[in-house]
């Protein structure tokens, strides 16, 4: 009868344990565990992050940070991390929530637009993915993977189409540079290389000539007549005279990238730069700005005219008049020019 009782007693402690343990597997494993309204929230896990800098983005998204703690340790997660962008979705219990953080790095849409230096686009992008711009920027300037790909230190700027590309947040900064460069060769198919070749320039004279006819213009469907005019003058020899030019050697003269100049002045226009269009024949070394594809596009599919000439049109703004002859243009330059000292805009 004692005996009994001992085997009774011994059947109701293994059931006890066995009740506490199975509700300790169904907290730690399968009981939702999220503490936020959202669909859903993400976390970053840095390339050298440990398990405390996890647990500090977890610990606001989850109710019970110790039952994830205890199931983190038995799965051998807290000592594995993976680097990445996860998601935590709501509803999730904490076996959903480490296989997520564990094997599913999501990748995320970057974009940038048009950056008119190497220094800016690396500090873009370093907002949107691990990378810092210092590593950025260095990778962007290897000489070595610069000439490796037919490009130098003033047109490497063309390497980067603006654009949203999909990518992961913990690429380093050498892989966003070679992402970038395989979009590049993407970006430039056979039938963009064939109507670059009827033009008879090279890639990058193509994409620094887009990058005048992106800031002369914002109108996207204006492009290609200012894009024509460029190329007339080209074909026929002439100075391309570009104003946009002018600013960008001014601000690189300078080093100063933030001011913001509306007029260019005769003085500015001796400014000693191989940017400057005005005192140095031919296409700029480099693209002065990353253009837009509709520029790019306009470049190569320009409008056949026999303009020379263009000036802002005060009477729609935005917009251009364009000009044959020079008498022509003077006379539309004129009216522009009253129009600009009246606003009293001198820079």
């Amino acid at each position: 009868m004692y005996f009994k009782k001992i085997l009774l007693a011994i059947a109701v402690i293994g059931l006890i344990v066995a009740a506490f343990f199975a509700n300790f597997v169904y907290k730690a494993m399968f009981k939702p565990n999220t503490n936020f309204n959202n669909e859903e929230a993400y976390i970053y896990v840095s390339s050298t992050a440990d398990y405390n800098e996890v647990r500090e983005q977890l610990s606001p998204l989850l109710k019970d940070m110790d039952a994830f703690d205890a199931l983190a340790e038995k799965k051998k997660y807290n000592t594995n991390l993976k680097a990445g962008r996860f998601v935590v979705k709501k509803g999730m219990n904490n076996n959903e929530i480490i296989n997520s953080i564990r094997s599913k790095n999501i990748p995320l849409d970057l974009s940038f637009n048009n950056q008119e230096r190497l220094e800016n686009l690396a500090g873009r992008i370093a907002f949107q993915i691990e990378a810092d711009s210092i590593s950025l920027l260095k990778a962007m300037k290897e000489e070595t993977f610069l000439k490796e790909n037919g490009f130098n230190k003033e047109s490497a700027l063309s390497m980067y189409i603006p654009n949203s590309y999909e990518i992961y947040w913990n690429t380093s900064a050498e892989g966003f540079r070679n992402k970038m460069l395989k979009e590049y060769k993407n970006f430039w198919n056979a039938s963009r290389t064939q109507k670059r070749n009827a033009l008879h320039l090279s890639t990058n004279e193509v994409m620094s000539i887009a990058a005048i006819v992106h800031k002369e213009t914002a109108k996207v469907d204006e492009r290609p007549r200012v894009a024509g005019v460029y190329l007339n003058r080209i074909r026929k020899g002439m100075p391309l005279q570009a104003d946009p030019t002018v600013i960008y050697a001014k601000k690189l003269k300078e080093k100063d990238f933030n001011q913001v100049i509306k007029r260019v002045l005769y003085k500015d226009l001796e400014i000693d730069s191989k940017y400057n269009t005005y005192k140095y024949p031919g296409i700029p070394p480099g693209p002065i700005t990353m253009p837009d594809v509709s520029a790019i596009d306009a470049v190569l599919n320009a409008e056949k005219h026999s303009y020379y000439y263009f000036v802002a049109n005060v009477k729609n703004f935005g917009y251009h008049k364009f000009a044959k002859t020079l008498s022509q243009h003077n006379a539309n330059r004129n009216e522009y020019v009253r129009w600009i000292n009246k606003q009293g805009i001198n820079r």
